[in-house]
């Protein structure tokens, strides 16, 4: 039987065990379709990485819940780029074009004199779309009150390559009460059923951060809360700028803390760029190696 070579990369961490894990399989221009689902249902994270080569850019990755395929996910490319630089299969190029089937991004790899690497990365211009759902429901499903949803920012469905529905809240301490029912889901988000759910507010447990998070799955994915997000925070970064402090300098920077509930606090940097009528948001991160593990496979 086959045996595949996963590597744990934390995204959004410097620490290991702290960010979002990430499984990376360097090697898998030879795995099919099926494999790589059985690949990131065995490894059991969020999200796994399957670096491929590309006709359209320099580099293509696919993502894996243990479910399904997604189209983006931004720590697990985070982690990619982070274990192909190294590793040394990047040799020694810092920019790069990524395909994924949210589109192709531009990469760039920052390295500093201390060893210190981060990952950029330019998302899909950012989409919006309306919740017409209960919000006494919605509020129900992941466990606090309606009165704890901001009075005055709307409930949106957001994307920058991965869709999610941007929940704004009051306050901080809301976010201890969450305790979300994911098989609700997608009853309320009748517009789009499959998206994850994003409360987020403004008041934030670190001062030099400037927006705080969480971020709870869909039922379809197999997993149940996502501990730092990059896609995400990217959306909700446009969304900042278009609802809440819309007249800011450009660029707009921002660091979003998440996973600070849960055990795995992480950072996201964000900006926000004003090009004519459009916004163009980046992410940047960091990721740390944490182990690596093989798993054997049962498809040919």
């Amino acid at each position: 039987m086959k045996s595949v070579k996963v590597y744990h990369y934390d995204a959004f961490s410097k620490e290991p065990n702290k960010g979002n894990p990430a499984g990376v399989v360097v090697n898998s221009e030879e795995l099919s379709d099926a494999q790589m689902q059985e690949v990131a249902f065995k490894v059991g994270f969020n999200e796994t990485a399957f670096p491929v080569s590309s006709e359209a850019a320099d580099l293509r990755i696919r993502f894996f819940t243990p479910r399904h395929e997604m189209n983006l996910c931004g720590h697990a490319t985070v982690a990619t780029m982070h274990a192909l630089h190294t590793q040394g299969v990047l040799e020694d190029k810092t920019e790069f074009t990524v395909e994924t089937k949210a589109g192709i991004s531009p990469i760039t790899i920052q390295s500093t004199v201390s060893g210190d690497v981060s990952i950029t990365m330019k998302q899909a211009p950012p989409l919006f779309e309306e919740f017409t759902g209960s919000r006494e429901d919605l509020a129900y499903s992941i466990g606090i009150d309606a009165s704890d949803i901001h009075d005055t920012f709307p409930i949106l469905y957001g994307s920058t390559g991965a869709w999610t529905l941007l929940l704004p809240i009051k306050n901080i301490e809301a976010f201890q009460r969450m305790k979300p029912n994911n098989q609700a889901f997608p009853a309320i988000l009748k517009e789009r059923p499959a998206s994850s759910v994003h409360p987020f507010c403004t008041e934030t447990y670190d001062p030099k951060a400037d927006m705080h998070a969480r971020h709870f799955s869909s039922p379809f994915s197999g997993t149940f809360e996502d501990p730092v997000t990059g896609t995400a925070s990217g959306v909700m970064g446009a969304y900042f700028s278009t609802y809440i402090q819309t007249h800011i300098a450009d660029p707009l920077h921002l660091i979003v803390e998440q996973g600070q509930e849960i055990g795995k606090d992480g950072r996201v940097g964000i900006k926000v760029s004003k090009n004519q009528d459009a916004l163009e948001v980046e992410m940047t991160g960091q990721a740390v190696f944490v182990t690596d593990f093989d798993i054997t496979l049962d498809k040919e």
